[in-house]
């Protein structure tokens, strides 16, 4: 033996989405909190576009869901991103683990993963921390009025 331990492949390069256990699926997930902001579709285009309001339940200092064991109940639109899902989602952002995982891509930098810091992601300026905002009833009838529009 050499003293040096054997390079480890990560698990996001060891196998792919559909083969990973729940826990290693959880993983996965960098904390950037954008799949939960609400979305509005264009019935015509069906075109999806992100809002700066974040789902009811989520805690927006913290970037988690206040209640992610029961979402589902709480949030009856609430999805469960699966392997087929992630293939079909358009709206899933660049950087989404998942997303990239099924692509064969590596991760970012900033993926808790890779920095080993789950505060990387809030570094980097990925997460929503600083503009996403709380659902109101208000709000969410008027969701228009918070649509983050992406300069062309």
């Amino acid at each position: 033996m050499t003293g040096s331990e054997p390079d480890t492949v990560p698990l996001w390069q060891e196998k792919p989405l559909a083969e990973m256990t729940s826990a290693e699926w959880e993983a996965l997930s960098d904390g950037s909190e954008s799949c939960c902001m609400l979305k509005l579709e264009d019935e015509d285009t069906e075109q999806v576009y992100m809002t700066r309001i974040a789902c009811k339940l989520m805690d927006i200092g913290k970037c988690r869901c206040q209640d992610y064991p029961k979402r589902h109940n709480k949030v009856p639109d609430c999805l469960q991103l699966t392997v087929e899902l992630v293939e079909s989602l358009s709206w899933l952002p660049d950087t989404c683990a998942y997303r990239l995982v099924q692509q064969g891509q590596d991760l970012a930098w900033w993926h808790p993963l890779v920095s080993g810091d789950p505060e990387s992601v809030h570094q980097a300026g990925i997460s929503v921390r600083t503009w996403a905002m709380t659902e109101t009833p208000t709000r969410a009838e008027q969701l228009y009025k918070y649509l983050i529009v992406e300069e062309e």
